[in-house]
């Protein structure tokens, strides 16, 4: 790798962590979209294309190390490196959990919908939102933003409350609903956990530009 100014190198993996975002934002909006529509075909692209979410994952990581090893960078130029490592582990559990909410439309099939969903996109449409402002927030280096962008979790675990309670109901009324109710308990767990590692996002931005690690969401994993 021939050696050029290290802000190149930096700009460089700021934008594929932009592209590793755009695909996992991708991913989430697809996973919901097979499920509202029953579209199994689309299930099974989601869940195949995820592969490609941990391969970019790895080559982001793999450049990372490669601008250390080459660059030597120091203080705050290593603390945004450091910063990218753990924010690509989370966008993969992102797409993760992307690849989890496909698995269950499979699941589910052509069952019967108990009901037509309209929290479950909700909570998708928050979380996506979420993730492409802490993108910003960290490639913009705005520390008061990313905080900002945390606090909204607490929507998101609303939404995850709300749509227990729910699916709850259904199931005390009708043991026949269990299943199907249970597995869109999941997906509502995999859309609250997917806001969740934005709120490490937004920690890590906090980090890149104060050197202060410390929790700034609603609730940790």
């Amino acid at each position: 790798m021939p050696r050029e100014s290290l802000s190149h190198y930096l700009k460089g993996l700021q934008d594929e962590v932009l592209v590793l975002g755009s695909m996992v934002e991708k991913a989430i909006a697809r996973s919901i979209k097979s499920l509202k529509e029953r579209d199994l075909e689309l299930a099974r692209q989601v869940i195949a294309d995820d592969a490609r979410i941990n391969q970019k994952r790895l080559d982001i990581e793999e450049r990372c190390i490669e601008v250390v090893v080459t660059q030597q960078p120091v203080a705050s130029d290593l603390r945004i490196i450091i910063a990218i490592l753990n924010i690509i582990i989370d966008m993969e559990r992102i797409g993760d959990h992307a690849e989890g909410i496909a698995k269950i439309t499979i699941m589910l099939g052509d069952e019967p919908p108990l009901k037509p969903l309209v929290d479950l996109p909700r909570m998708a449409a928050k979380a996506m939102d979420m993730l492409r402002r802490s993108l910003d927030a960290f490639v913009g280096r705005d520390s008061e933003a990313a905080v900002k962008i945390s606090a909204e979790d607490d929507e998101v675990d609303n939404l995850y409350d709300q749509v227990y309670r729910e699916l709850l109901t259904f199931m005390l009324e009708d043991p026949s609903t269990i299943t199907r109710a249970t597995r869109l308990i999941w997906v509502a767990h995999n859309l609250e956990r997917s806001a969740d590692r934005v709120t490490n996002i937004c920690e890590r931005t906090v980090f890149a530009i104060t050197g202060k690690m410390e929790e700034i969401g609603s609730s940790k994993y």
